[in-house]
This record gives C-alpha cells, structure tokens and sequence, in this order.
C-alpha cells in the first residue's frame, strides 16, 4: 500500500461503499440501477472516488485510492 494515504489530506483511514445507479434513456425511466460502482471514501475529508464494480473485481480499490 501506498505511504501517501488520501490525495487531498494524507489520512490513511478509508472506507468503501458499494452502490448502484441508473443510467440514461430506458433505464432512467424504469429506475433500472444496472450500473454498480465501489465508491472508497476518505473518513477524515470525505474525498471519493468512483471505481466500476465489474473492471475492479479483480484489483484492491483501496490500494488504487492511495495511489498504488
């Protein structure tokens, strides 16, 4: 893991978050949330980054937040 920690304020105290949103045309109209994202969350300024669910699967988010 990267010595860094948060890009905005150092802290090294992460969280992360799993959600869902819908995209555009159909699916917006039916509130179809087919679109899933890990969201890593900084506890201590509340930065947060956006990482694809399905691309990330196989990679530690945490370590891409902390720039590793």
């Amino acid at each position: 893991m990267s010595e860094s920690g948060c890009v905005k304020c150092g802290s090294r105290d992460a969280g992360e978050k799993e959600v869902a949103m819908t995209g555009t045309g159909l699916s917006k109209m039916f509130d179809l949330q087919h679109n899933q994202f890990v969201v890593v969350y900084c506890r201590n300024c509340g930065y947060s980054e956006f990482y694809n669910k399905q691309a990330s699967a196989g990679s530690n988010i945490l370590d891409l937040f902390f720039g590793g």
